[in-house]
């Protein structure tokens, strides 16, 4: 497997990291948590060194799950967990240091460890200096329970700000093929700062793998997707170009469509790494292949080129959690 630096942070993981949420939460019931646990160390076998997870995450389950399952790896890998939601008033946030510092505790127990590699701040919490929240991470990083301050889905400004205060190791954001958001300022913004980048859900909840059709239902108790406006069957049926357009790259390549997806991320930069998610052993198998697949300048720009006649359909996530998004 190969490996990348989190920008100037020195903070070394592999290629491609593995998210955990969908494990306990978000697409589906949970896993079988033997099951879950088999998937995460044999990811640690085949050289994945960089696990995400988050307090928020079940809530609380996936933290506990991730902290068993590398237990015994702990000296061999980078364990990335965040903060920033109120538990008790959920989806509403909570960045206050004070509260920082209980997560801090509360996760350090959950994940079995006595550090935390990279703790990242959730979401931006608008009540909250984000001076102050660099400050409490920072406090935390001299006390030796984290290693690396990290921001998710965090606009260029704070990302500024905060690492005026203490450097900022990682940003984490959505980004894929057909998520280009952070292209437009975060990307600069972290090239030009030295921040390694962390796309979340660089699969496109799935959809990019072309395992998603328009006749895909998703369970509204236990499955984000139920209410995001790029799932519902007719943005589904209008978004299948993208889908097969990775297909086609796919096939001459001899690789998935999620390979392609995930090849096409890695060829941005070098201080990308994109976490996928999954609760099968095969897909995490094929996933970490994406770093074997080398796409050529002239593949780049022919995705470019036929990626800019499509218009995706949908925002990427409901009303709710785009109102969380600094922007």
């Amino acid at each position: 497997m190969q490996r990348r630096k989190l920008g100037k942070s020195g903070l070394e993981v592999s290629a491609v990291g593995l998210g955990c949420m969908g494990m306990s939460f978000g697409y589906g019931p949970a896993a079988d948590k033997k099951q879950a646990i088999s998937v995460i160390r044999a990811a640690v076998e085949r050289g994945v060194t960089f696990f995400d997870t988050a307090e928020v995450y079940g809530p609380l389950t996936n933290e506990e799950l991730v902290g068993e399952a590398l237990a015994p790896f702990r000296d061999k890998v980078v364990i990335a967990t965040k903060y920033g939601f109120d538990l008790a008033a959920f989806p509403g946030l909570n960045s206050r240091p004070e509260h920082i510092k209980q997560v801090a505790e509360a996760s350090l127990k959950r994940l079995k460890t006595d550090v935390i590699d990279l703790f990242y701040q959730h979401r931006v919490d608008p009540k909250v200096p984000i001076e102050d929240v660099a400050g409490a991470v920072k406090e935390l990083i001299q006390e030796g329970k984290v290693r690396h301050f990290g921001l998710s889905e965090a606009g260029a400004k704070t990302i500024r700000r905060a690492h005026a205060v203490h450097p900022v190791a990682a940003v984490q954001s959505e980004y894929s093929l057909w998520t280009r958001d952070p292209e437009a300022e975060v990307l600069p913004t972290v090239e030009e700062l030295g921040i390694g980048f962390v796309p979340w859900s660089p699969l496109g909840q799935g959809f990019l793998t072309g395992k998603v059709d328009s006749t895909m239902t998703f369970d509204s108790t236990s499955d984000l997707r139920a209410s995001f406006p790029r799932f519902t069957p007719e943005a589904r049926k209008a978004n299948q170009p993208v889908v097969d357009l990775l297909s086609a790259i796919a096939k001459r390549k001899k690789a998935t469509p999620a390979q392609i997806a995930l090849a096409w991320l890695l060829a941005q930069k070098p201080w990308i790494v994109p976490i996928p998610g999954t609760r099968k052993l095969e897909r995490m198998v094929e996933n970490i292949g994406a770093a074997e697949v080398e796409l050529t300048s002239a593949d780049l720009r022919e995705i470019e080129s036929a990626f800019s006649k499509i218009t995706v359909q949908g925002a990427r996530l409901s009303e709710e959690h785009m109102k969380l998004i600094d922007r």
